[in-house]
């Protein structure tokens, strides 16, 4: 069972797997995998890829690469660029996670993740957040600013 579970933040060792036509498509998915698993401080121990997504997953050489890895304990998750590299819908993608995570690890899917937004003000409040837990709050800028 993996120390950090899927979506937890820490130093857990993943794998990017991407499977494209495209070497440019290859190394798009590739680069997605990645910023997806640093930002959430997940260490990427190898990218792995294929390039027939017409063969079926347990015969691409990039995958079996990637469960093995798995499988030495060389990483704990799997990210792809899109479930589609490993599934042929969200249903065979869910029953590949169960797989995955009987096995111990996790499979996240960069494509299923959204970009941040903030609502009006969200930035702020963290900003001031940050302040009060360090120490500085709005009030004491205010009067720092004032008194000079």
């Amino acid at each position: 069972m993996p120390i950090n579970p899927s979506g937890a933040l820490g130093h857990v060792p993943v794998a990017v797997y991407v499977c494209a036509l495209t070497p440019t498509a290859v190394r798009e998915g590739e680069e997605r995998g990645r910023y997806y698993a640093d930002a959430r401080h997940w260490h990427v121990a190898g990218a792995w890829s294929d390039s027939d997504p017409g063969l079926p997953l347990a015969e691409r050489p990039g995958w079996q690469a990637v469960t093995a890895a798995m499988s030495t304990g060389m990483i704990r998750g799997i990210v792809v660029g899109a479930l589609t590299h490993v599934a042929s819908d969200a249903a065979q993608f869910a029953s590949l996670g169960v797989l995955i995570r009987e096995r111990g690890g996790f499979l996240a899917d960069v494509a299923g993740a959204l970009p941040t937004r903030y609502t009006p003000g969200q930035r702020e409040r963290r900003r001031d957040i940050a302040d009060a837990a360090s120490g500085r709050s709005p009030q004491s800028q205010a009067a720092e600013k004032g008194a000079s």
